[in-house]
């Protein structure tokens, strides 16, 4: 489990779950969910919820969280049998009340998006859930791409499965907007080596504490550990 949460803060949280695909090479939905119970969050985005081929079926279902769990899915999909788009699903505490939601194609070889969703309460905010290409410079321009298309006039929050192994490059188009975190090192589950998965913050907001989920649960139920962080308003 994770430690308490931070008073006065929000629970971010990101999870490449793989298609519910285990370690074990069992899908199994009910463990994804089980992981993401574990987390505590308030926000949590998700990459590779939906099966690539044909209409892009859901993984994860809907009916599984909103039994399971205390969240509602962000009405992303653009079908009925899709839990996401682009494989990116955001899920927020049922209270919450949400905004405006937005989509953003991004440039690439293979099909890749961004999702972004304003919260209204407990105070404005913006998140944006994406999951970036394989290659650096892909994902750079997908970088500029997000930040062209999603304006940043509240604070904002970006986070998912950036795909970048470095701790120096590749993320070169955040620099002097947002202040990029990688919580820990999550993947590979079975040995952690890479922090892929990395949380940014533009001003207004502030990183409180943060990290990697490590359950006997997490550690088999996708290729990805789950990565946390706890976020305040920043005091000016």
């Amino acid at each position: 489990m994770t430690p308490e949460k931070t008073p006065d803060a929000l629970r971010f949280a990101s999870y490449n779950i793989r298609k519910t695909k285990g370690l074990d090479r069992r899908f199994d939905p009910a463990r994804t969910v089980s992981v993401i119970n574990a987390l505590d969050a308030d926000i949590v985005a998700l990459q590779e919820v939906d099966h690539r081929l044909g209409d892009r079926p859901a993984a994860l279902q809907c009916a599984l969280i909103e039994a399971e769990t205390d969240f509602k899915v962000v009405p992303f999909a653009r079908n009925a049998v899709s839990l996401g788009w682009h494989g990116n699903a955001v899920l927020v505490r049922k209270a919450m009340q949400l905004g405006e939601i937005g989509h953003v194609d991004l440039p690439g070889l293979e099909p890749r998006g961004a999702v972004s969703v304003d919260l209204i309460h407990p105070y404005a905010l913006r998140v944006i859930a994406t999951h970036l290409g394989l290659t650096r410079y892909h994902r750079r321009r997908q970088l500029r791409t997000i930040l062209h298309r999603v304006h940043t006039d509240v604070p904002t929050i970006i986070l998912g499965d950036f795909n970048e192994w470095s701790d120096r490059r590749g993320l070169e188009p955040l620099a002097g907007q947002f202040d990029v975190h990688a919580p820990g090192r999550s993947f590979h589950a079975a040995r952690p080596i890479a922090a892929l998965d990395r949380i940014a913050l533009s001003p207004g907001l502030r990183l409180e504490t943060g990290g990697v989920l490590q359950t006997r649960d997490a550690r088999r139920a996708s290729d990805h550990l789950p990565v946390w962080v706890d976020v305040a308003q920043a005091a000016f």
